[in-house]
């Protein structure tokens, strides 16, 4: 599972935003596959065990204000 990590309150958001840039664009593409499975994971498991979303069954819907 993923670690959590607890950043130094002197450091600036610009630093800790460019440091996850870094990782992120540091890991593989399998890497980051495994990583949004895991966040899937994670929010059906907080989500006490349902998806997020769930289909409608409603199929295609095309409204006329959507452009």
């Amino acid at each position: 599972m993923g670690k959590l990590k607890l950043y130094d309150t002197s450091l600036s958001r610009a630093d800790i935003l460019m440091e996850r840039e870094e990782r992120y664009l540091s890991a593989s593409v399998k890497d980051k596959f495994y990583q949004l499975l895991r966040l899937i994971n994670l929010s059906v498991k907080m989500n006490g065990g349902r998806p997020l979303k769930v289909p409608q069954g409603k199929g295609l819907v095309i409204s006329k204000g959507s452009l």
